[in-house]
């Protein structure tokens, strides 16, 4: 049993030291026994979820989990054959090739089972097309009820016949909270963790590791198990690792960044800050830094997609395109090939021509219509025009497609307030002359009216 030291700082297993033998890694040591032992995955297995109503109903279809490494494919097939008591075969898209996928599928045939055949296919991305095919006569029939996993979106990799005939459940990186509580459930466990070695791990070492490891509960528990069993027990035949030993077993330093505190808020708005100010080098810096100590790649993006309105702007409208593609392209690859697409993307905001008229205009708007001043539609730009009579007409309303330079002066806003108002940076200094030049032809047109 693990427990708080009275320091507050440290955990400690008291149970009786263990050998480690030939046991397989505390990974697969720690594979979930049941549904309600898998973490991190509540948006398919919490309850009331589909995929927990298909475990439980056992109504097991064909199923393709997609999702990063580590955050539980492989476990969550094992526990779902266990739960339905199927019988269940694995191949591996790297190893396997068309005569194992067809022996063992023709080995399911001729032993059915009364509750079948679980035929899981680790990274099934990697099988082609024709690969891809030799199974679907074996699904199409029952002989197997397929589960595939794959790092890769299945709607690219996997061929339409299979997705077709399967659900398709994202699975998501474990968040740090549920990477501790695997770590803390291996050292309670005396049977297959590593209860049965007497440790005292600083908190602070497994907070590192929880956050460090990016979602990937394999590598989270590969690394305290090294930390543990290369540590050498001090005299009193304790061992124990502090913060420094576990940052030598993931050979990463622990970089002072709390993603709930002050660390999270003023890492952002330096790099915000460093991008308004142009500033390439130190906005690439501060990106480096949040993205070493595990800060969500897709916040990064989101803030971005901010930024490229709020003060890139009309100066350069190029930047909104980029930043949405960047946001795009981290949700599609992710980590840790994300941080590429992102450092494109930051260095062009950050030296692209900057512009907060859009920001202005949006907010000066805003301020207007909160403070009462709702204006009325004038009658020439609504839906119809109605006359006293009831009987819709056609309105004074001026096309101005059918005009020289597909513009005409009449009035869109009953009020001379101007809201937007740009800037002689980048591309909005073209902006501004057409306005200009547009503004010019307003009064020139008001003007003969009023003669």
């Amino acid at each position: 049993m693990t427990e708080a030291s009275s320091s507050g700082d440290l955990f400690v297993s008291s149970a009786v030291p263990a050998s480690p033998g030939e046991a397989p890694p505390l990974a697969a040591r720690m594979r979930p026994e049941s549904i309600d032992e898998v973490v991190g995955q509540d948006h398919i297995l919490g309850p009331g979820r589909l995929l927990r109503r298909v475990i439980e109903a056992d109504r097991l279809t064909n199923l393709i989990f997609y999702g990063p490494p580590g955050c539980g494919k492989t476990s969550l097939a094992e526990v779902i054959a266990r739960v339905t008591r199927r019988r269940f075969e694995r191949c591996s898209g790297v190893l396997s090739n068309v005569a194992t996928l067809r022996n063992i599928c023709e080995t399911a045939r001729h032993v059915r089972t009364e509750r079948g055949t679980v035929l899981f296919i680790d990274e099934i991305h990697r099988f082609n097309k024709a690969q891809q095919d030799v199974l679907l006569p074996y699904v199409e029939d029952g002989t197997v009820t397929l589960i595939g996993a794959t790092t890769h979106n299945p709607q690219v990799f996997i061929n339409t016949p299979l997705t077709s005939r399967s659900l398709v459940f994202e699975l998501r990186p474990l968040d740090a909270g549920a990477v501790r509580a695997l770590l803390q459930r291996a050292l309670d466990d005396a049977v297959r963790g590593l209860g049965g070695v007497h440790t005292e791990i600083e908190a602070a070492a497994l907070d590192f590791l929880a956050n460090v490891c990016e979602g990937d509960a394999r590598r989270a528990l590969t690394a305290l198990e090294v930390a543990v069993r290369s540590t050498a027990p001090d005299t009193d035949g304790v061992v124990r690792v502090p913060v420094t030993a576990m940052q030598d077993c993931v050979q990463r330093k622990m970089i002072v960044y709390d993603r709930d505190e002050d660390g999270h808020y003023d890492t952002i708005s330096a790099f915000i800050k460093s991008m308004r100010g142009s500033d390439p080098h130190a906005a690439v810096y501060w990106l480096a830094k949040m993205l070493e100590a595990g800060e969500d790649p897709r916040f990064v993006a989101r803030r971005m997609l901010i930024f490229a309105s709020e003060d890139v702007g009309n100066a350069d409208p190029r930047g909104l395109t980029l930043a949405v593609a960047a946001m795009q392209a981290v949700e599609y690859v992710g980590m840790p090939e994300a941080r590429i697409v992102l450092a494109h993307a930051v260095t062009y905001l950050a030296a692209a021509p900057k512009s907060n008229a859009a920001y202005l205009a949006i907010e000066s708007a805003a301020a207007d219509v909160r403070q009462g001043r709702v204006l009325a539609v004038p009658e020439h730009l609504k839906n119809v025009h109605v006359k006293a009579e009831g009987k819709a007409q056609p309105d004074d309303y001026l096309y101005p497609h059918d005009f020289a330079g597909h513009h005409v002066a009449q009035e869109y806003l009953p009020t001379a307030s101007r809201y937007y108002r740009p800037t002689a940076q980048g591309y909005e200094a073209t902006i501004g002359k057409r306005l200009a030049a547009w503004e010019k032809a307003r009064g020139h047109s008001h003007a003969g009216t009023e003669s």
